[in-house]
């Protein structure tokens, strides 16, 4: 179903704000990495000097998928840890650091597994990562027990703070700020009246959905069809079936972009015009492959994450990640590539055990490229910024600003 020209008309209308650059707030008495070395503009690294040593093979570490069906994220954000790596390496003689990945598949079974094998491995002294929210929330206990810190640049799930973890920060906000934000896009742009809900079960999915539903009854609509599916299945005629049932205006998936991608097309063919929105699992070229450009018109997907091309430094950054991968950055890229060199910040200020590292991305402001990034005392970004609303147009996904 392409949509009308009035209903992406209705898709921007919320957009506010001129700019994407979302930064942390900070206070005038908190520490801030600077440095004279600028790996890419706008993103401040230390450079290395008398305290830039470390020893021989440390080494940081991606815990993510880099296969299996949700894939495409766990390779944005890998490509942004190794593209921070490389880049300090070549400025910093004295500090040479080592990449490695734990490639989860995007299943929570193997985490604690490979979490023993991050947890075991001495040169490992910090790892970005792990990407989705159930695998965090199986390997995390792991990494807390043996002091490893992590950074994880899109495991957005609000509860993951909640464990006492003093090893976990989050580089960008969380459901809680993106689950609302989904259901004001249903309940003011879109108008709907009658919204259906629909997960995929995960820790991710079912938790951002579960947020929308709570907001879309508290702001006055009604969630006619609240259903669940199976990500790896290929028919979700039931699902379609109920939708159509519910006579609804307005539909939020939460969960992943291959089953995004199936379930949009089955509801098209089905019939069902109504405007789907879904969060940041979904924000990726695959999804519109799946459905269908025809199918994906007008969908909004939704992410707290600026819009690189917008950010100072951004061009430069594109540049060099398409010199090396050949391919575009991609959904958090750039903020994994923020976590990465945090970390060797930490490293090149003399921070070279796994505790020291911790306190140093637990006390010390980083001027990032997408952000300022400061964490409170569970982990939690200070002043993470907005969400930003992206909308599937002519087979693109064109982020359009943020939510407001």
């Amino acid at each position: 179903m392409v949509r009308s020209k009035r209903g992406a008309a209705a898709a921007l209308a919320i957009i506010v704000g001129p700019g994407l650059l979302a930064a942390g707030c900070s206070k005038k008495d908190d520490k801030v990495a600077t440095g004279a070395a600028t790996t890419v503009a706008g993103a401040t690294t230390v450079a290395g000097g008398a305290a830039g040593k470390c020893p021989a093979g440390t080494t940081i570490g991606f815990f993510g998928a880099n296969t299996g069906e949700s894939k495409a994220l766990g390779i944005n954000e890998s490509n942004g840890v190794q593209l921070a790596i490389e880049q300090h390496n070549k400025k910093n003689a004295n500090c040479k650091v080592e990449y490695k990945l734990y490639d989860s598949a995007g299943d929570p079974a193997q985490a604690p597994a490979l979490a023993a094998q991050a947890v075991n491995d001495k040169a490992v002294v910090a790892l970005v990562g792990p990407a989705f929210s159930g695998e965090s929330k199986a390997a995390n206990p792991a990494f807390n027990e043996a002091g490893l810190p992590v950074i994880t640049a899109s495991a957005t799930n609000p509860g993951l703070s909640n464990n006492g973890w003093k090893i976990f920060h989050r580089a960008v906000a969380n459901d809680n700020a993106q689950g609302p934000a989904a259901a004001t896009y249903l309940l003011t742009t879109a108008k709907a009246k009658k919204v259906a809900v629909i997960d995929d079960g995960s820790e991710y999915g079912k938790g951002i959905a579960d947020i929308v539903r709570d907001k879309v009854k508290s702001g006055g609509s009604e969630v006619t069809v609240s259903d669940k599916l199976d990500p790896k299945a290929s028919d979700y005629s039931s699902v379609v079936t109920k939708v159509k049932g519910g006579t609804v205006d307005g539909i939020f998936f939460g969960g992943y972009y291959e089953a995004a991608g199936r379930l949009i097309k089955q509801l098209r063919d089905g019939g069902v015009k109504a405007t789907f929105v879904a969060g940041d699992g979904s924000l990726d070229p695959k999804l519109v492959e799946g459905a269908g450009a025809a199918n994906a018109e007008g969908v909004i997907l939704l992410a707290p994450s600026a819009d690189v091309t917008k950010l100072a430094g951004g061009a430069d950054f594109i540049t060099a990640y398409k010199a090396k991968f050949s391919v575009e950055p991609g959904l958090y890229s750039v903020e994994a590539y923020d976590a990465a060199n945090h970390i060797l910040a930490a490293l090149d200020a003399g921070k070279i055990t796994r505790a020291d590292i911790n306190t140093y991305l637990s006390t010390t402001e980083y001027k990032g490229l997408s952000k300022t990034y400061k964490y409170d005392d569970k982990g939690e970004l200070s002043g993470a910024g907005g969400i930003f609303a992206s909308i599937v147009k002519a087979g693109k996904i064109e982020v359009v600003g943020p939510v407001g």
